[in-house]
């Protein structure tokens, strides 16, 4: 019989352990100053300089909307660092983890935050009261137990690093792309932490796991999805291709899901069952609904190129 979700925190406690040190190996030390071109800088008002203007940002409207919402996410990690602490504990080699997954997560805005005020990539003052205002309001992850956490941690810090690697790709900036790059590396060894706690669980309590898994993918959205504008952005990110139901079904989900086996494995009771068939279905449904959007987004590219072709046709009198 598997461990019970009380003591799974537990009973996870060794291989918690055993991937921090792991983590520890091999993480590379960086630091958020060395991808901020300083020299690109100068004084706003304040100090006698001049204010942002829009025509300062060399950024596309697609990147403004991808780095701002990707920014603004980051911004609430005092939220994410109550939740993930108030679900693992303080002691121990999870409180451990909690205390080194906050620490280099918090590089990620400060790297952000620099690279875009220093080139005037966005409105700072903008950017500044939109921090206030999603951070004021923070994040709450609902009522989700430590196996459902770790669970949909596993999508997210994939999903997240996904995101900011095609982020950096659309910035048309080398800079902002190998910044976007280094901290995509932070993004993919977190997943990894996270994932193979999760496949430690499959093994300890494979129902109740299941039943996280499934329940995780099937109303997953990201943090930031509360945020001032997150709907109308998230709509410029996916069809910049960015971030995309396409994506997120076969960039995020399914390697998380072959990693673990979810489909072949056996031992599961009725519980483990009945959600991997729930699972099924739902990423029957998701991977129709990617298609239909990609195939809605190509068709608005193909009438928006043909719409550039007419407008640069020159009339013939005849």
């Amino acid at each position: 019989m598997g461990a019970t979700p009380n003591n799974l925190l537990e009973a996870l406690e060794p291989v918690v352990a055993e991937n921090l040190d792991r983590h520890l190996a091999i993480a590379q030390e960086w630091h958020p100053h060395d991808y901020i071109p300083w020299s690109r800088g100068r004084d706003f008002a304040m100090l006698g300089g001049e204010d942002y203007a829009p025509e300062q940002s060399q950024l596309s409207e697609t990147a403004k909307a991808a780095m701002f919402t990707n920014l603004l996410t980051e911004d609430n990690l005092p939220s994410y660092h109550r939740e993930i602490a108030t679900q693992f504990g303080r002691d121990g080699a999870w409180g451990t983890w909690v205390g080194r997954w906050t620490a280099e997560e918090n590089r990620h805005g400060i790297a952000m935050r620099d690279y875009l005020v220093v080139t005037r990539g966005v409105d700072p003052v903008e950017l500044e009261r939109a921090r206030m205002d999603y951070m004021t309001s923070g994040y709450d992850s609902g009522a989700k137990n430590a196996l459902e956490t770790v669970a949909y941690v596993s999508f997210q810090e994939l999903a997240t690093r996904v995101s900011h690697r095609n982020t950096g790709k659309v910035t048309n900036d080398p800079v902002a792309d190998r910044m976007l790059a280094r901290i995509s590396k932070d993004e993919n060894l977190h997943m990894v932490f996270y994932r193979n706690i999760v496949a430690a669980a499959l093994e300890l309590a494979p129902d109740e796991t299941m039943r996280a898994i499934t329940d995780e993918v099937i109303r997953f959205e990201m943090p930031g999805a509360t945020m001032a504008g997150f709907r109308r952005n998230s709509m410029v990110i996916a069809k910049a291709g960015i971030y995309d139901l396409r994506l997120h079904h076969d960039d995020v989900i399914m390697p998380v899901l072959r990693h673990w086996n979810v489909f072949e494995r056996t031992g599961f009771g009725p519980v483990g069952e009945q959600a991997r068939e729930e699972l099924s279905s739902f990423l029957i449904g998701l991977d129709l609904k990617a298609t239909a959007f990609v195939d809605r987004r190509a068709e608005n590219r193909a009438r928006q190129a043909r719409r550039a072709d007419s407008d640069l046709t020159p009339d013939i009198a005849s």
